[in-house]
């Protein structure tokens, strides 16, 4: 067997948060220090709200200081209740939302290629208690939007996207942020683009910004009208400045990262057992993640295996998303839950691990990991 490849003297993470120079974020900061205003609504805030809007192509957006709070606000908005049909392969904050608006979450099974919940897993699960689909962008691969907003038109059903994955991604050159009812986008320091903490709706009509705005300030029409059970989900000063500074270089950011996916690619494709994870056609890539499928058969390792073995090399993977949300004991009693009903879910669950992507990685260290990879596999 070949020598092992060389272990990182540092740990590399699946992602490290994209800091523009500190004096940008410290020029902009300057000016909210002469403003005094830190919260509500600033000028940072309202500048913010309108680029990304832009840089979204999304009809109306809304500011928050998260994303489980902008999720959790557009059901508010939309009225939700009963039950509402989601997916299993997510992150946790999904179906909490659901149970936070005292909702029961049911899971629908996901397509083997792209992850998601699709028309035809979703409608036989349809009952008189549904209101809702809430859908999630896994990895940035969208949902079949137009499939399921003509479905949820059918049954009479709001759609809900969560597209925390989903920063820049366009299908057939239409953005996410203008499908369904809303679409939530995360801006925490994981993500591609972020405000340390924040998070994003992009909704479909004025009247619906309107009621999201007022929800997220607890309801405060004016100085003496609250007209709406509300919630604090405002983004602050600090957050919207750090958020203009890096969306000035998300660009750059993205454009390097295709360059690293091409190594991925170019090293990883041909190993037998393993696949890079690609957009379909039509798609524009966010370039959030970059996920692997280990077929443990094929492979001689399973992805667990392979997940475990990186570590010896500092190389930090993660097993996104395992275990599924319908898994946790919290969900795990609902008839939606049982494996059986899920069993693509659990299979994809068993073979996804997020390498490494970001710019700040070299190209060396993009073809030492790979080294990695397929010394891992032959042990």
């Amino acid at each position: 067997m070949a020598s092992p490849p060389l272990t990182f003297e540092r740990p590399i993470y699946v992602t490290r948060p994209l800091l523009p120079p500190l004096a940008e974020l410290t020029a902009e900061l300057e000016k909210v220090w002469a403003s005094g205003w830190l919260a509500n609504g600033g000028e940072q805030h309202v500048a913010l709200e309108g680029e990304l809007a832009a840089w979204l192509g999304a009809p109306h957006l809304s500011l928050f200081n998260n994303g489980t709070v902008a999720l959790i606000v557009a059901c508010q908005a939309l009225r939700v209740a009963g039950e509402v049909i989601t997916s299993p392969f997510t992150f946790p904050a999904t179906p909490h939302v659901l149970s936070w608006n005292n909702v029961t979450p049911v899971f629908a099974d996901i397509d083997l290629e792209t992850m998601t919940i699709t028309p035809a897993t979703i409608e036989p699960l349809i009952t008189g208690a549904t209101s809702a689909v809430l859908g999630v962008h896994v990895y940035g691969i969208p949902c079949d939007v137009r499939g399921i907003d003509r479905l949820a038109r059918t049954h009479g059903l709001r759609v809900v996207y969560d597209g925390a994955h989903a920063f820049g991604t366009t299908v057939d050159g239409e953005p996410i942020a203008r499908f369904g009812d809303a679409t939530m986008f995360s801006f925490h320091a994981t993500k591609l683009f972020h405000t340390a903490e924040g998070g994003a709706l992009a909704v479909r009509d004025a009247d619906l910004k309107a009621r999201v705005d007022l929800l997220k300030n607890f309801g405060i029409k004016n100085e003496e009208e609250v007209v709406l059970p509300g919630i604090n989900g405002k983004m602050n000063e600090l957050q919207a400045a750090l958020g203009r500074v890096v969306l000035r270089r998300v660009e750059a950011e993205r454009a390097r990262r295709a360059q690293i996916a091409a190594i991925y690619r170019q090293r990883l494709t041909a190993v037998p057992g393993l696949r890079v994870v690609a957009m379909p056609p039509g798609v524009t890539d966010s370039h959030q993640y970059l996920i692997l499928r280990v077929n443990a058969q094929a492979a001689g390792c399973s992805r667990d295996t392979l997940h475990a073995r990186l570590q010896r090399f500092n190389i930090v993977t993660r097993k996104y998303f395992h275990p599924l949300c319908s898994q946790y004991g919290c969900y795990r009693h609902l008839p939606s839950a049982r494996p059986e009903n899920l069993p693509n879910a659990h299979r994809v669950a068993a073979e996804v691990l997020s390498l490494p992507y970001y710019g700040g990685l070299s190209d060396d260290d993009v073809h030492r990991i790979c080294d990695a990879v397929g010394y891992s596999l032959k042990q």
